[in-house]
């Protein structure tokens, strides 16, 4: 017998995995533009508003903005019996997130309103007939509501529903939140921590290459980052390499896509980064809050507050009136 003979048969090459980032949203199909489908009683809106609703908490600055602009309008609303500002609240952050907010009147046996209450506009769809809206929280428990005012942001492509005007930058929003997820998960893992093990030695039987499997899958989730002994009396220098994972996730492109990413959102909603928090980073910063704030106000929150002052119209009498933008005590 020769000593070739005697060699152990190398073992075939493995690799595993601690598994890929899984993302908590699926939004592949948020953006698929359909026609407003209908149904028996009532139109399908064009875009899934659920989807939209997620989306609003996809990023920070997306989150932010939309949040900066519901606080001022709501801070500049002046109550009224009819409409509360809670109940103007609702409607404002409704009419930014989906483009579309409803108003129920609540009449009493004269037919006078009594009072005026947001519907949410995810669950509302508008009648077939376009005289009216449907209350669709699910399939099988839909109602008709009572007279209802609608003000929608016009959509180029149909007339049923508005659509909100951050469509354009919502996959940077997403492509945040997914770079963030991932980050997330990789801390979760233990990965920034932890390595690749390169076995490349012949004289390893597949016993001991399935004790040191064993032992690193042990040492994954809780109890991360155990020390792991490993002895090869016929190995050489090379036949056995640890690779830090850290080292190889520094070369992503993490703070680039959230840097990007957060530009993008805060151009989609036209928004001073100094009133959502964001820091400069650069030392000339960004210049005058106040000078900012007014003309964000000007520019954003004057066509926004005239926007609802259609419901005075569609009422017949002043429901709505609005405070002049105070930015000194």
């Amino acid at each position: 017998m020769s000593e070739l003979d005697t060699l152990p048969t190398p073992a075939n090459v493995e690799a595993f995995a601690f598994g890929d980032p899984e993302p908590v949203l699926d939004h592949r199909g948020l953006m698929d533009y359909l026609e407003c489908a209908p149904t028996d009683n009532w139109f399908e809106p064009p875009l899934s508003f659920d989807g939209l609703a997620r989306a609003k908490d996809a990023s920070v600055h997306h989150a932010s903005a939309l949040v900066v602009k519901r606080n001022i309008l709501a801070s500049t609303f002046t109550p009224h019996k009819l409409l509360s500002r809670s109940a103007f609240s609702r409607l404002a952050m409704d009419y930014l997130v989906f483009g579309n907010c409803y108003l129920e009147q609540i009449e009493n046996r004269f037919r006078a309103v009594i009072s005026l209450k947001p519907a949410p506009a995810k669950y509302v769809r508008r009648s077939l007939d376009m005289t009216g809206y449907w209350w669709v929280p699910k399939l099988d428990n839909a109602h008709l509501l009572g007279r209802t005012i609608h003000l929608m942001e016009p959509d180029i492509n149909q007339e049923v529903y508005g659509l909100p005007d951050y469509l354009a930058g919502l996959q940077s929003a997403l492509l945040n939140e997914s770079a963030t997820l991932f980050r997330r998960r990789y801390y979760l893992n233990g990965s920034h921590a932890g390595f690749i093990l390169h076995l490349t030695d012949s004289a390893m039987n597949q016993e001991d290459v399935d004790a040191i499997r064993d032992a690193m899958r042990r040492s994954k989730g809780p109890g991360n980052f155990r020390n792991l002994f490993l002895y090869t009396p016929n190995g050489t220098k090379d036949s056995l390499k640890v690779i830090p994972v850290a080292e190889v996730a520094a070369k992503d492109e993490f703070l680039g896509i959230k840097n990007a990413t957060r530009d993008d959102v805060m151009a989609m909603h036209r928004v001073p980064p100094q009133l959502m928090g964001v820091l400069p980073n650069n030392t000339g910063g960004f210049g005058d809050v106040e000078k900012s704030a007014k003309v964000f106000w000007r520019n954003e929150l004057v066509p926004l507050q005239e926007r609802f002052l259609e419901i005075n119209d569609l009422l017949g009498i002043e429901v709505v009136k609005f405070q002049p933008y105070q930015l000194d005590d």
